[in-house]
């Protein structure tokens, strides 16, 4: 009975351990707004939406329950996700904020779990536009965008597999904004 229960720990052990390490993989992609936190308080409106668990499983069920494709469309298209978060904040005048606060949100967006789509800086109001990506294998398993300027700032983190064709063909829908993607076929040249 020793011998079984010696065998046992070093199958269970590694077992523990290997999905503690797919767990931490998978919430590496939600990110930690407590530093933005003490901003609630400086801004003159403030949005925090927190959709998971239970929620965000009602959510998909009714998505792919209801008598309209494009809602069925978007049920699978969000189907794989286990979190959306967003937090935006308003201020009455610019530089209300500090922007190490940002910066701290954009920190947790390094490299080489997460990889840079897009990056706009604009003068006008300082405005800063980041969006990455996270990918495990060949599956995106997180998407976050911060958004700053001079008298806002608004993150997004959405954590799980996007299905980005899906939700590219239902661009324009039901308050989905339109997303413009040129599409060449392979017979058709690009123009120079």
């Amino acid at each position: 009975m020793k011998l079984l229960k010696g065998y046992s720990l070093k199958i269970i052990l590694p077992m523990l351990l290997l999905a503690a390490a797919m767990n931490a993989d998978a919430q590496d992609a939600r990110l930690r707004f407590e530093r933005l936190n003490g901003l609630e308080t400086k801004a003159q409106d403030v949005v925090e939406v927190n959709i998971d668990g239970k929620l965000l499983d009602l959510a998909k069920r009714v998505m792919v329950k209801v008598n309209d494709p494009n809602s069925k469309k978007i049920g699978e298209a969000i189907s794989g996700l286990k979190g959306i978060y967003v937090r935006v904040y308003n201020f009455e005048k610019e530089n209300e904020y500090n922007i190490a606060d940002v910066d701290e949100i954009r920190s947790q967006l390094q490299s080489p779990a997460w990889e840079k789509l897009a990056n706009v800086r604009s003068k006008k109001n300082n405005q800063k536009v980041d969006v990455f990506t996270m990918f495990t294998g060949e599956v995106m398993s997180g998407v976050a965008v911060v958004v700053s300027d001079s008298k806002s700032i608004a993150v997004v983190n959405v954590i799980g597999p996007i299905d980005i064709d899906l939700l590219a063909e239902m661009s324009g829908k039901l308050n989905i904004p339109k997303i413009d993607i040129e599409r060449v076929s392979k017979q058709e040249k690009p123009k120079n």
